[in-house]
Parts: structure tokens; sequence; C-alpha cells
């Protein structure tokens, strides 16, 4: 199977490294012997749409519940140091499962836990500390009101993973994450661009980061569906879930930003 998202990558590579190791799951030659039966080959449960749209959920409770603690429990003394340790770890964490390309249920639930604790935070300062009354609710429904929706025109054939789809799709979101790593290594030593700020510049650059991020639900679901079809172990139903969950975590955190120039405007 071929990447496509990015965070999905290598589900296909992973299951050829087991099929050729000859790891549990996959049918493998019967021992031969004078007179013995052969044994049964191991067996291990493929990964079904189900088993996605479960861990899918449970890690979206795991992030609903540690934001819901950190925006409770962490003072307001301590919430840009929290938000700044979260930031990181969230980053560092999913970059190792990215680059991992296995599934270890374990360090995506930690990264669940984690980035519920930045959420929780970004969203205390929007709606408590700048003022932003109500901007949380609005982003909430707006992120899943967008992921239904590409659910549904990817399920009606809309809207399609191409081939070509997934090149842009893979070069966009590459440029646009070298692009908010560039802009946040430069403010970090005082340089303000401007690409985050309340400005046509930051704006304009917000929808493009709204737009990319709904559009990778369609390799998200791509891939779950190759993965589906090509009978993966169900464990890597737990990195299906992860990249969906990277994608709609991105998403909610632009819809934020957006929100909060729209109504700085007012």
């Amino acid at each position: 199977m071929k990447t496509s998202n990015p965070v999905l990558a290598g589900l296909g590579q992973a299951a050829e490294r087991e099929r050729a190791a000859g790891q549990p799951g996959y049918a493998q030659p019967y021992p031969a012997g004078a007179g013995a039966y052969p044994a049964a080959p191991p067996a291990v449960r493929p990964m079904s749409i189900d088993d996605v749209v479960i861990k899918t959920v449970a890690l979206l409770a795991l992030v609903g519940v540690s934001a819901t603690v950190a925006w409770n429990a962490i003072p307001d003394s301590m919430v840009f140091p929290a938000l700044i340790v979260s930031l990181i770890g969230g980053l560092g964490l999913g970059l190792v499962i990215s680059f991992m390309r296995m599934a270890h249920p374990a360090l995506i639930i930690t990264y669940a836990v984690i980035e519920g604790v930045f959420v929780g935070l970004i969203s205390e300062f929007y709606e408590n500390i700048a003022g932003y009354r109500g901007i949380v609710l609005q982003a909430v429904v707006a992120t899943f009101g967008v992921f239904f929706l590409m659910a549904m025109l990817y399920k009606a054939k809309v809207i399609r993973a191409t081939p070509r789809f997934i090149k842009f799709m893979v070069a966009a979101l590459a440029g646009v994450f070298a692009v908010i790593m560039i802009n946040l290594l430069l403010s970090l030593f005082g340089f303000n661009t401007g690409l985050r700020d309340n400005g046509a510049l930051g704006i304009g650059f917000s929808l493009v980061c709204i737009v990319i991020a709904s559009l990778s639900f369609v390799l998200s679901f791509h891939e779950v569906e190759e993965g589906v079809r090509m009978g993966l172990p169900e464990r890597y139903s737990w990195v299906a879930a992860f990249g969906i969950l990277v994608s709609l975590i991105w998403l909610y955190l632009e819809v934020l930003r957006l929100l909060s120039f729209l109504q700085g405007d007012d």
C-alpha cells in the first residue's frame, strides 16, 4: 500500500515486514515431519473500521478528560509553563510515534493525555484569560462538523484519495508543517512574521491550515480503508486512530485561532 497521510505512513510497509519476518497473524508454512499433524498457524484478528472508531473515541475521551483536569487543576500562574511543556512533549512524542511506524498503544495513549493537557490549557487561555467567551464551544462544534462533513463526502465518493490528490496533500502537509515550525523558532528568538497574528496574513494562513487539516481526513479515511482491505493486524487500528486524532486536534486549534481573530475584530 502506498503512503498517503504522513501520520499514518508505513502501515503497509510494517505489515510487509511482519510477513517477511513471520510474525503471528500471517499464514506460515506448516512444519513437515513424519507422522506429525500440521499445527494451526497463530491467528491475530485483522483490524476493522469498528476498531478504528472505538479507539478514536477512546483517545478523544482521554483528551477530553485530561483537558478538563488541566483547565480546572492548573493555576493561572502555571498556565504558560504548562503550555510550553505540553506543547514540546506532545510534539516530540507525536513525531516519535509517526516515524517509528509501529503500533504502540501505550505511547499513543500517553500522547492523547499530553495533548489533552495542551488543548485544555490553550482553550482556557482563549476562553478565560483572553476573554473570548463561548469560543471553545464554537470551535468544538465547528471541528466535529467539518469532520463529519468530510466523512460523508468521502463515503459518498465526492472526494477520493487519488494518486494526484495524495501527492498534493503530502506536499501541502510537509510545507505547512515546515512553515509552522520555522515561524515558531523565529518567534522564540523575538522575530514576529505576523503569520499567527490577527491580520490579513494571519487570517489567510489560518484558513489555509483549516482547509489542509480538513482534507487530511480524506487521507486518514483512505488509509483505514486500505488497512482493512489488506487485513492488517488489529493493533494497527491504534495508528489509524492516532492519525485521525492528530488531524482533529490540529483542526480544532486552527479553528480556535481563526475564531479569536474574528471576535477580535468586533
